[in-house]
């Protein structure tokens, strides 16, 4: 079974508004969140965790601040399985929300 990196991405706006979400709003993106884990369990690693920014790049670098706001690790079977589980995915509940997949790679020797 192949392993999947899946950072949960977005617009600087998205980022700012989950950044003040009401109470209820909060209550519904965490109840999303808990129903689609309990519906793709097996093929999750691991849940991830919501994460920050903290590093600058140095003046001049090409690249800009990553604007990375979680990440998952899932696996399986094959990209149409992977594909299956993003179907109603609660992360697209935010305008501007992307996800990258990005697949883990076997080490030789490990």
């Amino acid at each position: 079974m192949k392993k999947y990196l899946i950072l949960y991405t977005w617009s600087a706006t998205a980022a700012q508004q989950a950044a003040r979400p009401t109470p209820e709003q909060g209550k519904a993106v965490m109840e999303a969140w808990m129903a689609w884990g309990k519906k793709n369990g097996p093929a999750i690693v691991d849940f991830g965790n919501p994460v920050t920014y903290l590093m600058q790049e140095p003046a001049g670098s090409p690249l800009g601040p990553a604007k990375v706001g979680g990440y998952s690790i899932l696996q399986a079977e094959s990209q149409a399985a992977l594909e299956e589980l993003f179907k109603g995915h609660p992360h697209f509940m935010s305008p501007g929300a992307t996800i990258e997949v990005h697949e883990f790679l076997p080490m030789p020797g490990m």
